[in-house]
């Protein structure tokens, strides 16, 4: 990680010792979303039940913010309903890890992005319309510098 930017306790733990990483063999929906500017790509796997996000993995490519951001979505999200995990945003990724230099809050729009890509996934595997739209959500923070 950049020695220079400020990070927090929790970020500076999930850059170390990522939880669920890794794939799913049998996800029942699988998201990637990149950024061409900063380079970050993440993928995430979702393994949904019911209504219910019963395992949840990611790989990603990037830098320590990007590595902690996706880590914790996954937390966020694991044994949630589809429905709460909807209601993640990428302010409250940042804010679970302690908060984010103004940089690197890219890295939490694109876990919240990778997030909702597995889900829109998952309904599309399902044969059910996608409740939501992705050209009307905003994020907060979202500019790559």
């Amino acid at each position: 990680m950049d020695a220079q930017l400020p990070y927090s306790e929790k970020v500076m733990d999930h850059f170390t010792n990522p939880r669920n990483v890794g794939e799913i063999p049998d996800a029942s929906g699988i998201g990637t979303v990149g950024n061409p500017v900063c380079g970050d790509v993440m993928k995430m796997y979702l393994k949904i039940e019911g209504d219910i996000i019963v395992d949840v993995k990611f790989k990603t490519f990037g830098c320590g913010a990007a590595l902690a951001t996706s880590s914790m979505v996954t937390e966020m999200v694991k044994g949630k309903s589809i429905e709460d995990a909807l209601k993640v945003t990428n302010k409250a990724v940042a804010e679970a890890l302690g908060g984010l230099p103004p940089v690197k809050m890219h890295c939490s729009v694109l876990a919240e992005e990778a997030l909702r890509s597995a889900l829109k996934d998952y309904y599309k595997r399902q044969g059910l319309p996608v409740p939501f739209d992705d050209k009307e959500h905003k994020h907060e923070g979202e500019k790559c510098v």
